[in-house]
């Protein structure tokens, strides 16, 4: 049985403008938490992608939570993006992503994501419309609903996605908070900039010229 909840191996990815990835690997232990730092367009995004079955790379080998690329990867795997990333539904729908969620439950990954007091407040509560990506709510109350949806759906592996460099101080330490909660005992990759946003016990690498780089 492999001891890797993620292992990529010899991993490239290139856009038309260029390569991106270059014969990256990578291993993270289930339960660890890693965190990747590196400037804006490196590459970090576009490997959490991978990673989350969005995009196929050119080359080399997946495997998530026991499943080989692309297979059944995505059901293993919660991404939380810098942007909302919402779909023009309700809150509810958001969450629940179209399966039938018990009440209590959709609740309980509210309140775990600090999004309850204020969607108690709303005259339609869950049932709450969005907006086209998001755009009736704030970067704030997205990041939240996302959150809850990583939560509601309880994969073993969550991807973070510079989920609070748009934020402000205080609605930033918020979601962090919420992001503590989601990832205890779950295998975790946070990609950032920002290095004071991952907790002690990271292990951290630097992605550069499309490879990693340990800390």
């Amino acid at each position: 049985m492999c001891p890797y909840a993620i292992n990529l191996e010899n991993i490239s990815y290139a856009y038309e403008g260029g390569t991106v990835l270059k014969n990256l690997s990578l291993k993270v232990r289930a339960g660890e938490h890693v965190g990747i730092l590196g400037d804006s367009g490196c590459g970090k995004s576009t490997l959490l992608k991978i990673v989350a079955g969005l995009y196929k790379p050119d080359s080399g080998t997946i495997t998530v939570a026991g499943e080989r690329w692309p297979g059944k990867i995505r059901g293993k795997v919660a991404l939380v993006m810098q942007q909302g990333c919402l779909f023009p539904l309700s809150i509810r729908d958001n969450i629940s992503c179209g399966h039938e969620i018990p009440e209590e439950k959709l609740w309980a990954s509210c309140e775990s994501a600090s999004l309850t007091p204020w969607i108690a407040g709303l005259p339609n509560g869950l049932d709450t419309y969005v907006g086209e990506r998001g755009n009736q709510v704030s970067g704030g109350q997205a990041q939240r609903i996302q959150i809850a949806r990583a939560i509601c759906k309880d994969a073993p592996v969550i991807l973070l996605d510079e989920p609070v460099s748009a934020l402000d101080q205080d609605t930033g330490h918020s979601v962090l908070q919420a992001l503590n909660k989601l990832t205890e005992g779950k295998t975790v990759i946070h990609v950032t900039h920002h290095p004071e946003t991952l907790e002690d016990g990271y292990v951290l690498y630097r992605m550069e010229g499309g490879r990693l780089y340990c800390e």
